[in-house]
């Protein structure tokens, strides 16, 4: 049986309600085996002179660790949805101070589930897309606010069995679901992998007609 593991604050705007392989949270922006660190991540000591330009810290833990970001960072290599390629170039730079403009405007193109993100109630449901049930219809209230996390079973998708097994409280309305996707980094691999663990329908009724979850996020 899957045990509840922690219960922390978070900002859940642009938590994923398809495949995020974060790791483990922690307090600060450490190396894990699941979330191996970044360049130009960790935190680095430099003095400011008008021949240096400071290194700029990516941050990830906001007001003492009341805020913890887990957005995945986005990468030409990181999976695209339905691409054995991955994402590829989605970031330019037509106008640059280096070539003469006035200042640096850049230009990006990517698809709206790319990495960590939130889906609209149209994205599956075409009469709630026809209507207009777009992103900013979503209730910031929901989005934003204290979340438990939940290990998954490994070997399973989340399944009526399973949601019944993870023993989540009454009166919690956020969880984070980490599952097997963490464990084999998918979003650090550029194919993307349909094989990824999901809810499954009899997972998601279960959800609806036994639990207060309002929102739910895939790790």
């Amino acid at each position: 049986m899957a045990k509840t593991t922690l219960k922390l604050p978070f900002s859940l705007l642009f938590f994923t309600s398809l495949t995020l392989t974060l790791a483990t949270l922690a307090l600060t922006a450490a190396e894990t085996a699941a979330y191996p660190t970044i360049p130009g991540t960790m935190p680095t000591g430099c003095s400011l002179s008008e021949e240096e330009v400071p290194t700029p810290v990516r941050r990830e833990v906001y007001e003492n660790g009341q805020i913890y970001d887990i957005t995945h960072r986005i990468t030409s290599d990181m999976p695209s949805f339905g691409s054995k390629e991955g994402l590829g170039q989605y970031l330019w730079l037509p106008k640059s101070i280096k070539n003469g403009s006035l200042a640096n405007n850049s230009e990006m193109k990517l698809p709206s589930h790319t990495g960590t993100h939130v889906d609209a109630p149209g994205h599956v449901f075409d009469h709630y897309f026809d209507a207009g049930y777009d992103v900013d219809t979503l209730d910031l209230g929901v989005l934003n606010g204290p979340a438990l996390l939940v290990d998954v079973p490994r070997d399973k998708n989340i399944t009526a069995e399973v949601m019944e097994s993870l023993n989540i409280p009454r009166g919690v309305r956020r969880v984070i679901f980490r599952t097997l996707n963490t464990d084999r980094k998918l979003m650090f691999k550029r194919e993307f992998d349909s094989s990824y663990v999901g809810f499954m329908k009899d997972g998601a009724r279960w959800l609806v007609q036994n639990t207060d979850i309002k929102l739910v996020g895939k790790l």
